[in-house]
């Protein structure tokens, strides 16, 4: 089946509510545990690791960033296996379509501080609990609130992918998880006569 022109987008959207949503809920849960992000987007690509410092709101804004980007679209008879059918022979034929999302989750990180020495065995367990905390979160986000999005009574077919934790860079380190999504389809436009 042929996809929607919104669908990818629309559910690179929703993945993004699922993951803030449950970022918010654990911050509520767990103390000292950051919430979502203030800067939390769809982005075009892989994310610049730009916004992880700097709350962009009022003083009780939540600095870092969340983002989530299209990694991969490929057509899918079986989800989730990647189809290998040669199209075009025979009316319309289309497997579904599966579209991989990647989430990134980014946090300020402890430093060397101004003297050059390393961050204490406490700061880093400390930024070790965060990471772990928002890698349960954007888990239990895409196991709890994904089944209940979409059209299906049960919500989209998806995949967990690959998590891991990202190395740290420039005072920023986070995670990133990726999911696979059976996207719904609409049937083939209607193929004009030809005069």
């Amino acid at each position: 089946m042929a996809v929607s022109p919104l669908a990818v987008h629309t559910m690179a959207e929703t993945v993004l509510g699922c993951v803030c949503a449950m970022l918010d809920q654990t911050a509520a849960e767990v103390e000292g545990q950051p919430g979502c992000p203030c800067r939390a987007c769809v982005v075009p690509g892989p994310p610049a690791w730009d916004g992880c410092a700097d709350p962009c709101g009022p003083a009780e804004s939540v600095g870092g960033q969340l983002t989530v980007h299209v990694a991969r679209i490929y057509p899918s008879s079986s989800f989730p296996a990647e189809d290998r059918t040669v199209l075009g022979t025979r009316g319309c034929l289309v497997p579904a379509t599966a579209v991989e999302l990647v989430i990134t989750l980014l946090r300020c990180v402890p430093t060397i501080d101004e003297h050059g020495c390393p961050p204490t065995c406490e700061e880093l367990a400390a930024a070790a609990q965060i990471v772990h905390v928002d890698t349960a979160s954007v888990y239990n986000a895409l196991l709890c609130c994904l089944p209940s999005t979409g059209t299906r009574r049960r919500g989209p077919q998806f995949l967990m992918g690959a998590h891991r934790v990202l190395e740290s860079q420039g005072g920023c380190g986070g995670i990133e998880q990726r999911v696979t999504v059976a996207l719904p389809g609409c049937g083939c436009p209607a193929e004009e006569e030809s005069p």
